[in-house]
């Protein structure tokens, strides 16, 4: 809601949501997050600045509203997400010449410990995947096709809920997927995931009424799937795992990045795969092969 922006900026800050929807391409999700930033931030700016137009906020406002959420307890990383939203918003100001200078420019990101992916250790996984036992009926039976693809192929929870029978080229064997700001990858499938596809797509289609625009993941009533849903099937069975910390669907992403790696695939490659946009966000990666590293290095090197 941004019922407390004066009728200009809040005109502005539309724009700016349209700019980022039309012509950034981020998701509805994303555009969403930024407008809560922006009106948070006005409520700051309105309680204690007696401020209605964002557009006239200082350096010392943006400092003090920071300072606010730090003393409230919120992470570094939940922080440094709404400053993001602030600098996207007066950058855009700045380039359409609404305000001379950028109250953000001077204020700094807080430091974020960086945290190491979770993934599974690879012989306890493969053998937890080819030994899983799962009932007959239709819904059970998906349970099974969401593990495989979300480990196969390293696809995101939001791509997995929006992929449709169409995104499948079963000649090709491979995978059309919608990633972030609508960027299309291709993603080669296993031979094996191939056939669990298509028999996944032939019993879902005498299940409920079907056709290739239909979603490949489906609910109960054969609607979309959603996270939460997605969430409770991937957390019921990776509770089984001890090596695994993190029992979520991005969990998966980082067992098939790291599992990659370790059979060394080149870094480039992998970055393709998981639709990074910058090859630093598959580096984090590496950190985890370092064991696999030493091993070599242990075997092959004369002074090791």
């Amino acid at each position: 809601m941004l019922v407390l922006f004066d009728k200009d900026s809040a005109s502005m800050v539309n724009s700016f949501l349209q700019y980022l929807s039309f012509e950034k391409r981020y998701s509805s999700h994303t555009v969403k997050n930024y407008a809560s930033d922006l009106s948070q931030f006005q409520i700051y700016l309105s309680r204690q600045f007696q401020l209605d137009d964002i557009n006239q906020t200082t350096t010392l406002m943006v400092r003090s509203w920071v300072l606010s959420l730090m003393d409230a307890g919120m992470q570094a990383k939940s922080v440094n997400r709404k400053l993001a939203s602030l600098r996207s918003y007066f950058k855009f100001l700045l380039r359409r010449e609404i305000i001379s200078t950028d109250p953000t420019l001077k204020i700094r990101s807080l430091k974020v410990a960086k945290d190491l992916p979770s993934f599974a250790n690879e012989t306890e996984f493969t053998d937890f995947l080819d030994h899983l036992e799962f009932d007959t009926d239709f819904m059970s039976q998906q349970e099974r096709v969401i593990l495989e693809l979300l480990y196969g192929t390293g696809i995101r929870l939001a791509e997995l809920i929006g992929l449709k029978e169409k995104n499948i080229n079963f000649p090709q064997q491979t995978l059309k997927v919608l990633g972030k700001r609508n960027k299309e990858r291709v993603i080669p499938i296993g031979t094996s995931l191939l056939e669990l596809l298509k028999n996944h797509i032939h019993e879902k289609s005498h299940a409920f009424r079907q056709d290739q625009n239909s979603y490949l993941i489906v609910n109960k009533d054969g609607g979309p799937s959603y996270p939460m849903m997605i969430y409770r099937i991937v957390k019921k069975y990776l509770n089984q795992l001890s090596s695994l910390d993190k029992k979520s669907p991005h969990a998966l992403r980082h067992t098939f990045a790291t599992h990659l790696l370790n059979k060394g695939a080149d870094l480039n490659a992998v970055k393709e795969l998981l639709g990074h946009s910058s090859l630093a966000s598959t580096q984090v990666y590496t950190h985890n092969t370092l064991d696999k590293l030493k091993s070599v290095f242990d075997q092959a090197h004369p002074k090791a």
